[in-house]
């Protein structure tokens, strides 16, 4: 994967707080939800109730698709991501509570009082490994979309150069 769109991937990344989540139902349908994330590198991270219809989805595939973006009055300044990924839950209780009491608080000050009495035990927290990444930037023309697979040496390149 180029440099420039790593960085550029990392700084829309960075720079957005909500994502939508498509999932899919039983009955074969896609289910969009919006949810908060964390990330690091290309990974990113959210946390939804155990017994949600997204959690009960992705238990049964974790494949999903994500869109990160904002609302903009000029349609030519549109720019976001747009991916393919597999979602993971994580059991591991030291990382859930590295999600939730570090990370989340850092991207959601906000949200700091309320992460400190959460009862962890109803929480899912799901990893987000990104398989495919679109990068749409429309300062570069109308629906200009830059496309790329992500591999293992994307994945390393972006966590060492952290």
């Amino acid at each position: 994967m180029d440099a420039d769109l790593h960085a550029t991937i990392l700084k829309l990344l960075d720079e957005h707080r909500i994502l939508t989540l498509a999932t899919l139902r039983p009955d074969g349908w896609p289910q969009a939800t919006t949810v908060g994330y964390v990330s690091k590198g290309l990974t990113l991270w959210f946390m939804t109730g155990k017994d949600t219809q997204k959690a009960k989805n992705l238990a049964r595939d974790n494949r999903v698709s994500l869109t990160i973006d904002h609302d903009t009055t000029d349609p030519m300044a549109i720019a976001g991501l747009s991916m393919a990924a597999r979602a993971f839950p994580v059991s591991d209780e030291a990382t859930i509570r590295t999600i939730l009491m570090d990370e989340l608080p850092k991207k959601y000050p906000e949200y700091g009082p309320m992460m400190t009495g959460l009862d962890v035990s109803g929480v899912a927290v799901f990893e987000l490994r990104p398989e495919v990444i679109s990068v749409l930037d429309y300062t570069k023309g109308f629906a200009h979309t830059d496309e790329v697979r992500v591999g293992e040496a994307d994945r390393a390149m972006v966590e060492a150069a952290q």
